[in-house]
C-alpha cells in the first residue's frame, strides 16, 4: 500500500501533506512555490509510492465554486495528464485555511509561526487529507 498525497493548491504556494503507508495518519510534508510544483511532484513520486492524490476543492458557503476554483481545476487537469496512473480525488476544503490558522495561533508560542502562510498551507493540506481518510472509513 502506498501513501496518499494531499494538495492545498494556491496561486503562490502549494501546501502538501502525506499519509503513512497504512493510510491512517496525515502529516505535513512541505510548502512549494506554485511555479515549482510539478518538478517537486515528479521528484517526490519517483522516490515514494503514492496510491492517490487528494486536492482541496475551494467552494463558497452555498456550495458553489469559489473564485480560486478555476485555477484549481486547471491544476487538477494538468496533474491528471502528468500522473495518469494516479487516482485524483477532490474534497471540499471550506474552512481548512481558517482552521489551520486558528490551530497555529492556539498551539504555537512563536510569533513567526503565526505569520507563516506556508505553514498554514501545509496544515490545511493535512486537514484535507484527514477529512478524506475519515470519509473513506465510512
Amino acid at each position: 500500500m502506498g501513501r496518499l498525497l494531499a494538495i492545498d493548491y494556491g496561486t503562490k504556494r502549494v501546501g502538501l501533506a502525506v499519509s503513512d503507508y497504512m493510510q491512517v495518519i496525515a502529516t505535513k510534508l512541505t510548502t512549494v512555490p506554485t511555479v515549482d510544483i510539478f518538478p517537486y511532484l515528479n521528484e517526490y513520486m519517483s522516490r515514494e509510492e503514492v496510491d492517490a492524490i487528494v486536492v482541496g476543492d475551494p467552494k463558497q458557503m452555498d456550495n458553489t465554486p469559489s473564485e480560486s476554483a478555476k485555477s484549481v481545476h486547471i491544476f487538477v487537469d494538468a496533474l491528471a495528464k502528468s500522473f495518469p496512473d494516479k487516482d485524483i480525488y477532490m474534497i471540499d476544503e471550506r474552512f481548512t485555511s481558517k482552521i489551520a490558522s486558528q490551530t497555529i495561533a492556539k498551539f504555537s508560542k512563536r510569533k513567526k509561526d503565526k505569520r507563516d502562510k506556508g505553514l498554514v498551507d501545509t496544515i490545511a493540506a493535512v486537514l484535507i487529507l484527514q477529512d478524506f481518510m475519515e470519509m473513506r472509513k465510512k
